[in-house]
């Protein structure tokens, strides 16, 4: 069995990859994508963390996350929001279907895969290559043409702030193409 080791950098930046249990697509009903976002403002305010950028698929999801000054615990915040996630999802109706016989043994509910995948950033171009890889995901994975046609992504925030053009990642000719978008731990 793998030794997992994760990076631990207090008040670092970090990239994530969270999946769903067998790639179920939970996060196609839109109340699923409502839930989890109400989850993770509660998250926020519960542990001062910032979410960078995020970008949410059907069956995973990707983020940066900046944690406080002397914090590096996004091992607690990301098991408290996929606890509370699993637990809000089941009672209001939500379906474990692809849960496998194994957990059903073990009566271990879920919604998600039980790791997640984390890379600190270790500096700017790898915070800026991560960053657009999240904003492209959804048309790397055929969702969408352009990033900004993909509604649970960050990207719009981003536009209006002025750091990307509104076609930025389109897949026809006129718009630039993001580069060097490596993947990250999918």
């Amino acid at each position: 069995m793998p030794n997992y080791r994760r990076a631990f950098v207090p008040g670092g930046m970090y990239f994530f990859t969270v999946k769903t249990e067998r790639n179920a697509p939970v996060f196609a009903e839109i109340f699923s994508v409502r839930l989890l976002g109400e989850i993770f403002r509660e998250a926020i305010v519960q542990w001062q963390f910032t979410i960078e950028a995020v970008v949410l698929l059907p069956d995973h999801l990707h983020a940066i996350w900046s944690l406080p000054t002397g914090d590096a615990d996004y091992s607690r915040r990301w098991a408290w929001i996929k606890k509370e996630f699993t637990k809000r999802y089941l009672a209001s109706g939500g379906t474990e279907q692809w849960v496998s016989s194994s957990r059903q043994q073990y009566r271990r509910r879920g919604v998600w895969q039980r790791k997640f995948w984390e890379h600190a950033l270790r500096d700017e171009d790898d915070f800026l290559r991560h960053f657009d890889y999240i904003h492209w995901n959804p048309v790397k994975h055929g969702y969408v043409n352009c990033p900004s046609a993909w509604p649970h992504s960050s990207f719009h925030r981003w536009v209006a702030k002025g750091v990307y053009p509104p076609g930025w990642g389109c897949r026809d000719h006129s718009a630039p193409l993001p580069q060097d978008l490596e993947d990250t731990g999918e």
